[in-house]
């Protein structure tokens, strides 16, 4: 008979939470702000995306710092150990459009990286939800910590929402196919400093 069993955590935090209506709508408005400055990212980034724009990371910090202080709790319970707070560093806005998309990449020159949903047009939900190959299919962001390897869960993939936001160690690999339907798929990246 068996007494006891236990799984391990294992691998990178990945950690998922959603944004409540209020603060999408606070972060959609920051992010007309950054249309009306129009300050490029693109040249520190791989997306091949036609508008990548530096937002307020200030501004952005406020709206969001209660759900950094979701993930501060996550940490401690994941890695065991206790951090006193992240420091935000670069956050731009993508607004990604037909046929464009973000190769797999990590960031640099930080500690954990992250990505928010803003929007998500009604065509690429239907496109998405017709995608009939493997993987994550049009629009949707993936996650991988290695090759595939036999009974070795590597590769997460997500069908984002509008609200979503995760946070993730700067070296986990990740990218988002292109897709063919119209409209805008609106999401807000941005790199953090671990403070302990």
């Amino acid at each position: 008979m068996i007494k006891e069993a236990r799984f391990y955590y294992w691998g990178p935090l990945l950690f998922k939470t959603k944004l409540d209506k209020g603060d999408v709508e606070a972060l959609k408005k920051l992010c007309n702000e950054a249309q009306l400055k129009k300050i490029d990212a693109r040249k520190d980034l791989v997306g091949v995306i036609k508008e990548e724009l530096n937002i307020n990371k200030k501004k952005y910090t406020a709206i969001t710092q209660p759900y950094l202080d979701a993930y501060l709790v996550s940490y401690k319970n994941w890695y065991g150990e206790k951090i006193k707070q992240i420091e935000t560093g670069p956050v731009w806005v993508n607004f990604m459009k037909k046929g464009e998309f973000n190769p797999p990449h990590a960031h640099i020159n930080c500690d954990l990286s992250s990505v928010l949903y803003l929007n998500i047009p009604p065509g690429l939900k239907k496109e998405a939800q017709q995608f009939k190959g493997k993987g994550g299919g049009p629009g949707a962001i993936n996650f991988l910590i290695c090759g595939p390897q036999d009974l070795f869960n590597h590769y997460y993939t997500f069908k984002p929402e509008v609200g979503d936001f995760f946070i993730f160690p700067w070296s986990l690999t990740h990218f988002v196919g292109p897709f063919q339907s119209s409209g805008t798929r609106t999401s807000i990246a941005a790199n953090f400093k671990i403070k302990a």
